[in-house]
């Protein structure tokens, strides 16, 4: 538990620091809800800690939060949205007028005020809450499509960057430092025969037949609140990977995680499907705030988006297997091998499905 009491002295509170307490279940920056009372009314904030293991260039990373989110609240006070502070995270700035403080260990903070009424889901429990989490991350996508200025600083390069996730596969194949290449062939031939695919957005953004957008790139659907009583997606969340990338890569990785009807480290790849209902609940909350934004080409990567990201993460998993787990964390023997073959199996899924998956995305364009 960190002291609070000296955390809000670092920032321009303008209100007094009552007391706080953990919160949230995040596993890499230190949480906390913040109460202050504000001439004779209490109202709360959110204090975080980041992680300099997780992110190596804290300050670049508060800058790219503090001009998206700068920007998002400007454009929604421009369009007179009423509840434009609601709408975004907004950075409380320090006494350096900075959106961020850094403590006297060194350590880089952050505060926001506390969305109120809305919470998030870890587990989506209805096509309504999809489509509501596809809005928001569109809205998201496309509030940040107008900000002026040099592209946001690449706080985590590669991430998105499949071409490469298939050159380090292959290095570790090559390598193969534990002796596990032999007894995961078949794994290894699914993916090489479809290392091409990974390449096509990459190409295409080198190519400028795509243009090179913010994004948020964790589009889990946890990671938008959800209004307590209307349902609707309210804020976008966890902005710690925003960067420059394609707005293709936030709506592959939705459909990666929201379409399948069990978890990513399913053993029994019988389970696992493309559910199309969830697919289409997701094209339609996109295309109703993104649709306005996109290009053509963009629209046309929307289904092949999903199974794009899916072989990504695949061969995130199964290049962490064959050099000895030393990237996610792992709770059995083979847990990634586990999670490398239920990524298989939902692009395959996918794959069978196209023809489908373009129609709705065609229809919802209109």
């Amino acid at each position: 538990m960190h002291n609070l009491a000296e955390i809000a002295t670092l920032f321009d509170m303008r209100a007094d620091f009552v007391h706080g307490h953990p919160y949230g279940s995040g596993h890499i920056n230190d949480t906390y809800c913040a109460y202050y009372d504000q001439s004779g009314q209490r109202i709360r904030y959110i204090h975080q800690r980041l992680s300099t293991e997780a992110f190596k260039k804290p300050i670049e990373l508060m800058e790219n939060v503090g001009r998206v989110t700068s920007h998002s609240l400007n454009q929604l006070l421009e369009d007179g949205n009423p509840e434009a502070r609601r709408r975004t995270l907004t950075c409380i700035p320090s006494i350096k007028g900075e959106p961020h403080a850094i403590d006297a260990d060194g350590n880089c903070w952050r505060t926001y005020p506390f969305i109120e009424r809305a919470r998030t889901y870890d587990t989506i429990e209805s096509e309504a809450q999809a489509s509501e989490a596809a809005r928001a991350f569109g809205e998201f996508q496309k509030l940040a499509a107008t900000m002026p200025g040099e592209p946001l600083h690449e706080t985590i390069p590669g991430f998105h960057n499949t071409k490469q996730r298939f050159e380090h596969l292959i290095d570790a194949i090559e390598a193969d430092t534990h002796n596990l290449a032999a007894g995961v062939q078949k794994e290894i031939d699914w993916f090489m025969a479809r290392q091409s695919e990974g390449s096509k957005v990459v190409d295409m953004l080198e190519a400028g037949e795509i243009p090179l957008r913010v994004t948020h790139n964790d589009t889990k659907l946890n990671n938008v609140m959800l209004d307590d009583v209307t349902g609707e997606g309210i804020c976008v969340i966890d902005l710690d990977t925003t960067m420059p990338g394609s707005a293709v890569y936030d709506f592959g990785d939705m459909v990666r995680t929201a379409t399948s009807p069990v978890a990513e480290d399913e053993i029994d790849v019988s389970k696992i499907t493309m559910r199309m209902h969830m697919f289409e609940a997701l094209v339609k909350g996109y295309l109703s705030s993104a649709g306005s934004f996109l290009t053509d080409n963009e629209r046309s990567l929307l289904a092949f988006s999903g199974k794009l990201l899916t072989m990504e993460c695949g061969t995130r998993f199964l290049t962490d297997y064959l050099k000895g787990d030393v990237y996610f964390k792992i709770h059995r023997d083979g847990h990634n091998l586990d999670r490398t073959r239920s990524q298989i199996a939902l692009a395959e899924s996918i794959t069978a499905q196209m023809d489908d998956m373009e129609a709705l995305v065609a229809k919802y364009s209109i």
